[in-house]
């Protein structure tokens, strides 16, 4: 983790489907401390009971255990736009960077895709994502090819979907 936010303004994924965060640039405007300061922790040298290490373009968020999400420290959680439940992964923040160069995105987001999504997708900057209406977590919202699509900043979506 170390490397990536020291040495890179992040990591865009898939053309930007996901997005691990770094020190910051100009295609991607949140640095991992300064982003998760005053939402995961409020001060530099608290410990954090999780931190936000990416998001991706469907307004999911990934997020490094610290503690608050269960026994499992150092574990990758998702907190999926489908079922707005932090889901482990199984995975530590090296193997979530490996499985996002190496492993297979489109199985992963099967249920997050749909059809001309590729053309959607075009039109959105690494600092937004897709928000959902109906909330694909409920019933009326279950078929992503029948919901209302819009464009949103992550931090709107982080204050709609986190934030207390």
């Amino acid at each position: 983790m170390g490397a990536i936010v020291f040495h890179t303004g992040g990591i865009l994924i898939d053309n930007g489907w996901i997005r691990i965060y770094g020190s910051g640039s100009e295609k991607l405007n949140r640095n991992l401390p300064d982003w998760n300061k005053g939402k995961t922790f409020q001060n530099f040298g608290d410990k954090p009971g999780y931190l936000i290490i990416a998001d991706d373009a469907v307004g999911g968020f990934f997020l490094l255990n610290g503690g608050d999400l269960g026994n499992d420290l150092g574990k990758i959680y998702y907190l999926s736009p489908d079922n707005n439940e932090y889901e482990q992964l199984d995975l530590t923040y090296t193997e979530f960077v490996n499985f996002c160069f190496s492993g297979n995105i489109d199985l992963f987001y099967r249920d997050l895709r749909w059809k001309k999504w590729e053309d959607d997708f075009k039109e959105l900057s690494t600092n937004e994502a897709f928000m959902f209406y109906p909330y694909l977590w409920t019933k009326e919202g279950r078929d992503i090819n029948k919901v209302e699509k819009n464009k949103a900043s992550i931090d709107e979506i982080y204050t709609r979907r986190i934030q207390k």
